[in-house]
């Protein structure tokens, strides 16, 4: 009986000593720092750096990659597999069993060791440092994204996740073709143990179970570009946000029938409260030829669906689209109800952030306004398939919800800002701002950017102004007899415009101004006030 009972401790010991572990090793230095930052190009391309100049964005160590040696001789020691590398945090992620982990304190370049099992870090493994700009506080939050990283960070939502913007408090309504599986996979286990899937109707087969249709996976897929979480292997944009499931597409065949299920579901949403809609769903051309429509009719006033779309956003809601997939064939332009000038539809690019061919373009139909609006990852994005598989895709069926999930971690940070300065604000952040075309409509948005945002200061007393939103003219109704230094800024922090008001010069000509939102301060002797215009 002894003797069984000491093996039995041996076996045990044996297999807590050999079980694997997660950790970050964080280095001490960059020894490269300085001759790469004088030389950018080497770390950046010049398509990073351009932005960076546009943006005012100083380049800092975080731009300067992990020193490689550093990495290549921790491969080296025993038993530890390096899985990822971040140079914002100069550290890497590693596995192995928690004495070989623990043993790489000695190693002059290892500045601390963090387990991912705070149980360990408890006992004595974490070496202590003294603090510094690169270290985590313990609010933050931070994913190891795995094969979502590009397209997360494309649109900088990581920094949004890192600040604790996940999504939270914001509701989303997605309607696409079939949920199969969300209800049991584990890449939605997150999801449910939060509370998170709320509720869910299939407007095609009337029930309210939108997990029984297993000839579309496509909503599985585009749900878990926002919502799927997997530890150290997938992060959707908005992993804390909450969804409604709206089955509206019949895969069986295209009719007009569904456009009007998915405006049946735009106004269940509404009702529900919902802040946000994605829709990777467009309509162009149907079985029955006679219903089909023209690239000209993409107009933003002819198709029913586009008319539906145009009245969820005057109710409050941001809705975001798909562009399509058109770019490369005779169609071309963006389908319904991506046209819609009160939609923000959303282009494709690839990995690099360049422009994929399939990616449906704007084109003569939308007369004074931009589509698509703005573009994020579409080709061979990262999704989720009905099997819990992680698997890549073509299409801007998955550019629109990853966006869609960034804005929804925006927007918790910025909760005042209502729909529409939501979207002109992300437009003003993205890459081409200034010089929009078909493909890329305004480009890649920076959404860290837009929280940058200020905010209003209610100081002057006894002061109005309207109209807002200002066609040309921009009054000012002063009951003081002070006079106002007015200066107008454009989102990316340029002065448009400087002059003064009083009681006897009080409106501003905005004739000359483009389309946008902008922040205008106002300053006396004695007070001041900051608040946003938007320029229709």
């Amino acid at each position: 009986m002894i003797r069984k009972l000491t093996m039995l401790l041996l076996l045990l010991v044996t297999i807590n000593s050999y079980a694997q572990e997660d950790a970050w090793v964080y280095f001490t230095d960059k020894p490269n720092e300085s001759a790469a930052l004088s030389n950018p190009i080497s770390i950046l391309t010049q398509k990073a750096l351009d932005r960076k100049l546009h943006r005012g964005i100083a380049l800092d160590s975080r731009d300067v990659p992990v020193h490689e040696p550093y990495i290549a001789d921790l491969k080296m020691q025993t038993g530890i597999t390096v899985m990822a590398k971040s140079k914002w945090f100069n550290a890497v992620h590693i596995r192995g069993t928690q004495a070989d982990i623990s043993a790489l304190s000695s190693l002059a370049y290892v500045d601390s060791i963090d387990f991912a099992n705070t149980n360990l870090s408890d006992l004595g493994s974490r070496v202590e440092t003294v603090q510094d700009k690169m270290e985590v506080e313990n609010e933050s939050i931070v994913f190891t994204y795995g094969d979502t990283q590009n397209q997360v960070e494309m649109i900088n939502a990581d920094n949004l996740h890192f600040n604790d913007f996940t999504g939270e408090g914001v509701t989303i309504a997605v309607m696409d073709s079939g949920f199969p599986n969300v209800n049991t996979m584990s890449a939605f286990q997150r999801l449910r143990n939060n509370g998170n899937l709320l509720d869910g109707y299939d407007f095609v087969n009337r029930n309210a179970d939108v997990y029984a249709n297993a000839a579309s996976s496509h909503g599985t897929r585009v749900l878990s570009t926002m919502a799927a979480y997997i530890q150290d292997e997938y992060v959707g944009t908005a992993p804390d946000a909450s969804y409604y499931l709206f089955l509206t597409e019949d895969v069986g065949s295209e009719n007009p029938v569904e456009e009007s299920y998915w405006v049946e579901a735009a106004e269940r949403a509404d009702s529900l409260g919902v802040d946000m809609i994605n829709t990777s769903l467009g309509y162009t051309e149907y079985d029955n030829a006679n219903y089909n429509y023209t690239p000209a009719e993409m107009n933003g006033q002819t198709a029913f669906i586009t008319k539906g779309a145009s009245i969820a956003a005057e109710k409050g809601i941001l809705v975001v689209v798909s562009a399509g997939n058109s770019g490369a064939s005779s169609w071309q332009t963006v389908g319904a109800p991506a046209d819609s000038p009160n939609v923000l539809s959303v282009g494709g690019v690839d990995a690099n952030g360049n422009y994929v061919a399939f990616s449906s373009q704007g084109g003569a139909a939308q007369v004074g306004y931009q589509k698509p609006d703005v573009v994020a990852r579409a080709g061979l994005a990262y999704v989720i398939d009905e099997n819990n598989n992680i698997t890549q895709n073509n299409g801007t069926s998955f550019s629109a919800p990853i966006l869609c999930g960034g804005i929804a971690s925006l927007w918790q940070s910025i909760p005042d800002v209502s729909p529409v300065e939501v979207m002109e604000f992300v437009r003003q952040s993205a890459s081409q701002y200034t010089m929009p075309d078909d493909f890329l409509g305004y480009g890649i948005p920076d959404l860290a950017l837009v929280r940058t945002l200020g905010t209003e200061d209610e100081t002057i007393e006894s002061f109005d102004f309207y109209p807002n939103p200002v066609e040309n003219q921009l009054n000012f109704d002063l009951t003081s007899d002070t006079e106002f230094k007015v200066s107008l800024f454009n989102y990316l922090g340029q002065e448009v415009l400087s002059t003064k008001v009083s009681v006897t010069s009080n409106s501003i000509n905005f004739e000359q101004l483009s389309s946008g939102v902008y922040i205008m301060k106002l300053l006396s002797v004695s007070q001041s006030r900051t608040l946003k215009i938007i320029k229709q």
